[in-house]
């Protein structure tokens, strides 16, 4: 039997319960930055395993078990991305693909004043910058599941790929043209903003294609040493190898 799809219900309930364990002293980040760092966990050379996943996400006080409805939809969650990205999708809008979800908080803050308090606008983060920034958190903790292929081709759909999120990260710095919420008339993000958004999604296709394509990493094959004639007999003995075992 199918799992059902996360719902809006499921994510505002997500959206709580980071709130939640953030007031308990938790390092919790928004689910914005969970959606880019749970999409990288998925285009990582290896899989990942969750018990790896919490200390770099929440710190070392995190208890899954204490938490486990929370578990639960993560790993939803996890299995509908890997879903998204393995299907043969060739336009963002199929029902298919990837569809962060992703808040735009400027949006918010422009559409609901009441609830402002002392934040002001450019305090909060673009739309599309927590995820970026949760996408590169799992690179930079995991360096060596990103380590640059030796194929020259290979390498350069690596640093294209994440050069593309990298730009996600930074602040939107164009004129805002377009509001994302109903009932919002300010603009708060700028086309060239929408068309980064979008490179960034067909990234993370790239580098799922690219890292299945070449599979977990060899550790490379070490061979035992060899002593030289005149050092000493890896034995114990006293005796040099020559005499020893060398013979």
């Amino acid at each position: 039997m199918q799992t059902p799809t996360l719902t809006p219900d499921d994510f505002d309930w997500l959206e709580d319960a980071l709130s939640t364990m953030a007031q308990a002293g938790l390092q919790a980040p928004d689910w914005s930055y969970c959606e880019g760092f749970l999409t990288a966990l998925e285009c990582t050379r290896r899989e990942v395993a969750d018990d790896e996943v919490w200390p770099v996400l929440f710190g070392e006080g995190f208890r899954p078990m204490a938490h486990m409805e929370f578990v639960w939809r993560w790993r939803r969650r996890r299995a509908e991305i890997a879903a998204a990205l393995d299907a043969p999708v060739d336009d963002l809008n199929d029902p298919r693909a990837l569809q962060p979800q992703v808040l735009d908080l400027r949006g918010l803050w422009h559409g609901d004043p009441e609830h402002r308090g002392d934040v002001r606008l450019e305090e909060l983060p673009c739309w599309g910058q927590q995820w970026a920034e949760g996408f590169l958190t799992v690179v930079g903790s995991w360096p060596e599941e990103w380590a640059e292929p030796r194929d020259s081709e290979w390498a350069a759909m690596l640093a294209d790929a994440l050069g593309s999120i990298e730009r996600l990260s930074q602040p939107d710095r164009d004129p805002p043209t377009v509001s994302l919420l109903e009932g919002v008339d300010t603009p708060t993000i700028s086309e060239q903003r929408q068309i980064d958004f979008d490179d960034a999604i067909w990234s993370a296709y790239d580098l799922r294609r690219l890292w299945k394509s070449l599979g977990p990493r060899q550790a490379p094959l070490r061979t035992p040493s060899v002593p030289g004639r005149n050092d000493l007999c890896p034995c114990g003995s006293g005796m040099k190898y020559k005499k020893c075992h060398g013979r």
